[in-house]
């Protein structure tokens, strides 16, 4: 079904995980799609596989943002989709956090994020859909978690000052909180091989359907947020985590 036929789409964070199966899901709808990623073998390989537009630009850098809101200007003019994906892991406890860490998250999730739409605005066409991937994390209490969660609870909150803001425009932004997925990115986060394991099962005890999410799961759900079933849907969190939440 073509139900974006028409429609541009930016994905940023779109070579890897939830941002790859949101660009391939909204190119299936008929959607011209761009991706975003801070490597550029990454963001090629991607784009090719995807038969997409690939650029390089890192969220959690203000001037690459603007760089990319220049470039889509030039190229494209306007947006109808934009999806703010792109993010970062990272954690310790609130004793022992250092500034480093909490910089390199924020920077990216909340600051990155932010500024993103923010510049982005002015490139929105009138009923354009914007989507934040959030995280279940926001609305839970979990050690060790503190920088990363406080992030993603921060943007549930521009989230829904945006969609106030922009409601004139008949622009719609909402926000997809994933809870445990099954991407690259818990491959990436330094675990051996046995606490991999161990993260992975005390995950299933935590979550009532017992199964991790797909990646592809959150590409749905964005595509159907950036579509007309969806155009009396504004300033919603959804929460996709199999229970997990509750």
């Amino acid at each position: 079904m073509e139900n974006l036929k028409g429609k541009i789409a930016l994905v940023t964070g779109g070579n890897s995980g939830i941002g790859y199966a949101t660009a391939y899901e909204l190119k299936a709808q008929g959607a011209a799609v761009i991706i975003t990623g801070r490597r550029q073998e990454a963001v090629n390989a991607a784009a090719a596989q995807l038969g997409v537009t690939g650029l390089v630009a890192d969220q959690g850098k203000l001037e690459d943002i603007e760089r990319l809101a220049t470039e889509i200007k030039t190229s494209y003019g306007k947006l109808d989709i934009l999806f703010i994906n792109a993010g970062v892991l990272g954690g310790a406890s609130i004793e022992s956090a250092t500034e480093d860490v909490f910089d390199y998250v924020m920077n990216v999730n909340f600051k990155g994020a932010y500024f993103t739409l923010s510049r982005f605005i002015p490139l929105l066409n009138d009923g354009a859909s914007v989507v934040f991937l959030s995280s279940n994390t926001a609305s839970m209490n979990v050690e060790n978690s503190s920088i990363y969660s406080s992030g993603k609870a921060a943007l549930n909150a521009v989230m829904k000052i945006a969609a106030v803001e922009l409601a004139p425009r008949k622009i719609r932004v909402n926000a997809v909180s994933p809870g445990p997925t099954e991407t690259e990115i818990l491959n990436k986060a330094g675990y051996s091989e046995e606490e991999l394991l161990g993260v992975k099962a005390w995950i299933l005890d935590n979550v009532p359907l017992r199964k991790m999410g797909k990646a592809s799961d959150v590409g749905k759900m964005v595509a159907h947020l950036s579509g007309e079933g969806s155009s009396f849907i504004t300033g919603a969190e959804f929460i996709m985590d199999g229970g997990m939440n509750l």
